[in-house]
């Protein structure tokens, strides 16, 4: 978006420009964006608030004001944000690696997968990732606050929850029977060893893994630098995989899922040959809730397959709170933000191949209801934030990652503690 912005400028529009999105904010685009073009740069919450915000655009007499309080208001963002700044303290590179999360690799207990290699779920039946979906977040698709099932006796939008809620579930009984969406997914195990903030993935067969040369994929990873009051260590992924030198064999894994194969021609059907607009979304929103639910549960026959998954005692809830060993981060995400590196994940896993999901220019997939990441089964692993980077670490990641400077801030621009 911001390259999109400095794009407008340089080439000369003057139109204003919109942001919206599940992953945008006021905030972000008075920081991050606004500042990168003269002209109107104006955020919406949702989708219904972009026709309110054009007609102020378009009404000569509304628009000096409405433009006015919009600049005023990120002006404000952009001071609160630079004062929060000023108090946030980022230590060098060296330094967040030298305080490394550290493990006692002689004595830690590293478990063997039972196999090396992918696996294909070619139609996992859809009545089988039904209880393991979250609801909570299928609310926040229609601007609905608060956890399921407590939002149904919220005074304010329960009566609306329930509603939708069931025409959920009418919906979802229908795509179940009928086998309107497919899921399709593929996962696996490799030997793995972590040199420095990278980890090394090794062919499956291999009996060794002595050679940092003989590692087949390397995913670089970034290190949180952000020093929080009462923080002891600053963590990396690849703090979670025993290092080349330490004679211990441990193993990554990695997968992607999908349940929108169908999903596409089921929400046109409804808007357009139906003209139900309601359906489409909620087909959508239902592709992407099951897709969820299929990345636990497959993270779940992972962990069984890993070994140490047998011991587990966990209750569904259990399950969807996450109250289990091992971890799933998926690139895009706050502990690793760098979405370029879906290219070697994809290839490690024949993801397209195998599992019908392609990559956009962009690094999105398509179909959208669809999840793909990395599985660590460290005994402490733990999700965590990379947050703001300084220009040493993201020289060294460029380096690390053979790509342009310039091209790795541009992805990593979120994530920049410094200006370019």
């Amino acid at each position: 978006m911001t390259h999109v912005a400095k794009e407008m400028q340089r080439q000369g529009f003057t139109v204003p420009l919109l942001i919206g999105g599940a992953t945008t904010s006021a905030k972000h685009t008075a920081v991050k964006i606004a500042q990168h073009y003269e002209h109107s740069v104006i955020h919406v919450v949702d989708a219904s608030l972009s026709v309110p915000a054009v007609e102020s655009l378009l009404d000569p007499t509304r628009k000096p004001e409405f433009v006015a309080k919009t600049k005023a208001g990120q002006e404000r963002d952009r001071a609160n944000y630079a004062a929060m700044q000023s108090n946030r303290t980022l230590v060098p590179y060296a330094t967040a690696f030298k305080r490394r999360f550290q493990t006692d690799w002689a004595n830690l207990r590293i478990d063997t997968p039972s196999f090396l290699g992918t696996r294909v779920l070619p139609d996992v039946p859809l009545s089988d990732l039904l209880p393991f979906i979250d609801w909570s977040p299928f609310f926040q698709t229609w601007e609905l606050r608060g956890k399921y099932p407590k939002i149904f006796t919220d005074p304010v939008v329960g009566e609306e929850a329930r509603q939708v809620f069931d025409a959920a579930q009418d919906l979802l009984r229908r795509i179940v029977d009928e086998k309107l969406l497919i899921a399709r997914g593929v996962y696996g195990f490799w030997p793995a060893a972590s040199d420095a903030d990278d980890v090394l993935v090794f062919e499956a067969e291999m009996g060794r893994r002595d050679k940092v040369s003989s590692a087949f994929v390397r995913f670089p990873m970034l290190r949180q630098q952000w020093e929080r009051p009462g923080q002891t260590d600053f963590r990396s992924l690849a703090d979670y995989i025993a290092p080349v030198d330490s004679d211990r064999r441990d193993y990554l894994g990695a997968f992607a899922v999908t349940t929108g194969i169908g999903c596409d021609e089921l929400a046109n059907k409804f808007q357009h040959e139906l003209h139900d607009d309601y359906l489409s979304i909620m087909t959508k929103a239902l592709a992407d809730r099951l897709a969820e639910a299929f990345a636990e549960y497959l993270h779940r026959r992972a962990r069984l397959d890993w070994g140490y998954g047998q011991e587990e005692t966990l209750s569904t809830n259990d399950l969807i709170e996450e109250r289990y060993r091992g971890i799933r981060p998926a690139y895009g995400y706050p502990a690793c933000p760098d979405h370029t590196e879906k290219t070697k994940l994809f290839q490690l896993l024949d993801a397209t191949q195998q599992a019908g999901i392609v990559l956009t220019e962009s690094f999105a997939m398509h179909p959208a209801a669809s999840v793909s990441g990395l599985y660590f089964a460290h005994p402490e692993s733990r999700y965590f934030a990379i947050d703001k980077v300084t220009r040493d670490q993201v020289e060294d990641y460029a380096q690390r990652k053979q790509m342009p400077l310039a091209e790795i801030e541009r992805w990593l621009a979120p994530n920049l503690g410094y200006d370019t």
